[in-house]
């Protein structure tokens, strides 16, 4: 089977990146998967027991100073010499801000055709993409030149397939056009006690409903009973009652949890983008009418300030 190029998301902090494993998991119906890790010296060893186990069976380690010291015009070099000595089947990327640009500039390299946003891919390169807020479901294809897509994160779950990679260093050569933009500085952000909002298994999110930022530790106290993160809404962001990294919907984060907690959230179609494919959804709404209800699994028209010191309390009995 010819070998499906799965371009590693990774961070030093917290190593390989649930969108990862996804896209190995994906990438196991299409071919055979290799992955390629783009960094700095050393970058593939820390990562490669992880991608073993997702069923990489090969993994192609670009690791210089210079991958890791300029912005992303270098890993499309990399990638681009890479893709066309093996001629792959197809390569993914995430559907993040850098695999979007990674994607965008291996495509021009190429000449070669682009799909965002897939959250499923045929063996055929055919990929189904989800238009207008979630209304719309697209089957696309790649014209011209091999399938190059990029996932959304939480399409796909994934599952272990145990291989032993095999490690193949790749040079990396790159000219002045690749130099033009340096990384001058890294500042990682905090990080707290709560899993990652699109990686976590449990979301408990709150809207305009909550009523101000302080109300927010109803939200955060649910979440941390169930070790879930928290989430908010675009009106909850836009009102200043919670970060706007926490916000979920079309212009925020896309999440897929096993449960999905909508705390005084409307249920706008663009906040329904974010959270439809979430596997149970429980929604605590005033309003018998909101949208959100045609979405949720379980619905409690009440007062969230009554309904969710309830939840707490039972939760806790459970504990």
């Amino acid at each position: 089977m010819s070998e499906v190029l799965v371009v590693v998301e990774a961070t030093r902090e917290f190593g390989v990146k649930k969108v990862t494993l996804e896209m190995l998991t994906l990438a196991r119906e299409l071919g055979t998967p290799s992955a390629v890790v783009l960094g700095g010296p050393g970058a593939a060893e820390a990562l490669g027991a992880t991608l073993g186990e997702y069923g990489a069976q090969k993994i192609y380690a670009a690791e210089s100073e210079e991958i890791d010291g300029y912005l992303v015009a270098p890993k499309a070099t990399v990638l681009a010499e890479l893709v066309g000595r093996v001629q792959p089947a197809a390569v993914l990327l995430a559907s993040a801000q850098e695999g979007k640009e990674i994607a965008a500039r291996l495509a021009v390299k190429l000449d070669n055709g682009i799909l965002t946003d897939v959250v499923g891919l045929a063996a055929d390169g055919t990929a189904t993409q989800v238009a207008f807020a979630g209304s719309t479901i697209v089957k696309s294809k790649v014209t011209r030149g091999l399938p190059l897509v990029t996932v959304r994160p939480n399409s796909v779950t994934p599952s272990p397939a145990p291989a032993t990679p095999a490690v193949e260093p790749l040079t990396v050569t790159l000219t002045d056009a690749d130099k033009l933009a340096r990384v001058v500085e890294r500042v990682a952000e905090q990080k707290g006690s709560r899993p990652e909002l699109t990686e976590a298994s449990v979301v408990v999110a709150g809207g305009r409903g909550v009523g101000n930022a302080d109300n927010f530790t109803l939200v955060e106290e649910v979440a941390d009973l169930l070790g879930g993160a928290v989430g908010a809404s675009r009106a909850a962001v836009d009102s200043g009652y919670y970060p706007h990294q926490f916000q979920i919907g079309q212009t925020g984060k896309t999440v897929s949890p096993q449960l999905y907690i909508a705390l005084g959230i409307s249920g706008a179609i663009q906040h329904r983008a974010g959270m439809q494919t979430s596997k149970t959804i429980v929604a605590v709404n005033k309003d018998a009418e909101a949208p959100i209800f045609e979405l949720a699994d379980f619905g409690v028209v009440g007062d969230l300030f009554k309904v969710v010191p309830q939840i707490t309390e039972e939760i806790r009995k459970r504990k």
